[in-house]
């Protein structure tokens, strides 16, 4: 099966490798191949689900990355393959106040009595 054009060559990813955390035993997809599913959700903003088979199992890439984000892995690569010059990177942040639309007060999501309030979300760029 051919892999879509969105990845780096095996001598670019040499460049990169020794940040990666080591694989030990038999695991389904090598660290370049995981590298380019990495670079190919990021160029086209696709959910996990439509990740192309070429790249292994979606559900096994997900892991890894959410393995990796947590122990900084993903953050170390993001800024080698920068600095090599292997990637650019460019972050776009939608931004919307106040006068963007007007919300109905009920849908404003109070907690009710003995809920839980409202919980911290972390956003991890790659």
């Amino acid at each position: 099966m051919r892999t879509p054009g969105y990845g780096i060559t095996p001598d670019r990813f040499v460049r990169v490798a020794h940040l990666l955390p080591r694989q030990r035993g038999n695991v389904a997809v090598d660290n370049h191949t995981f590298v380019n599913a990495l670079l190919w959700m990021c160029r086209t903003g696709a959910p996990w689900r439509d990740l192309p088979e070429c790249y292994g199992k979606w559900v096994t890439v997900y892991q890894r990355f959410d393995r990796w984000s947590g122990n900084g892995a993903t953050g170390r690569l993001s800024t080698a393959l920068q600095e090599e010059r292997i990637i650019g990177v460019e972050i776009r942040v939608p931004a919307m106040d106040s006068t963007g639309g007007k919300v109905h007060q009920h849908a404003a999501g109070a907690p009710k009595k003995g809920a839980p309030g409202p919980s911290a979300v972390y956003v991890q760029w790659f």
